[in-house]
């Protein structure tokens, strides 16, 4: 009837159909983990953009320029004089205080003036 080699071939074919159905089934479930994520990124992506959308509709200058106004009173805005620009070089520098820390003690083994009482193994002389 059968043979073992023919037993022995046919559990290969049964084993290798099995292994093609594990991989095909991760290759779906990764496709669709790849999709999810595409989506989460056009959702993002659409996000961003109608955020955009948002901050150009609120920086626009007559949008501020009416609400400047509105609320002049309570903001107490003034136009920006040219006396009040002025460069880098014009402003005060602030003077820079350097520490000198060579006198200082700054405590330790040093300081102690013993040895260090921490046992390492080290041979000593």
């Amino acid at each position: 009837m059968f043979r073992t080699s023919d037993i022995l071939l046919i559990a290969v074919m049964v084993s290798a159909a099995a292994f093609t159905y594990k991989t095909k089934h991760e290759a779906e479930e990764q496709l669709i983990a790849v999709r999810k994520i595409e989506q989460q990124i056009r959702f993002e992506e659409d996000s961003i953009d109608l955020l955009k959308a948002d901050w150009s509709l609120l920086t626009q200058p007559a949008r501020l320029q009416k609400l400047a106004e509105t609320y002049q009173n309570e903001l107490q805005l003034a136009p920006v004089e040219a006396r009040q620009i002025v460069g880098l070089n014009d402003l005060p520098t602030k003077p820079v205080d350097v520490q000198d820390t060579s006198s200082k003690r700054l405590g330790g083994v040093a300081d102690s003036g013993g040895t260090d009482k921490v046992v390492t193994g080290a041979v000593v002389r």
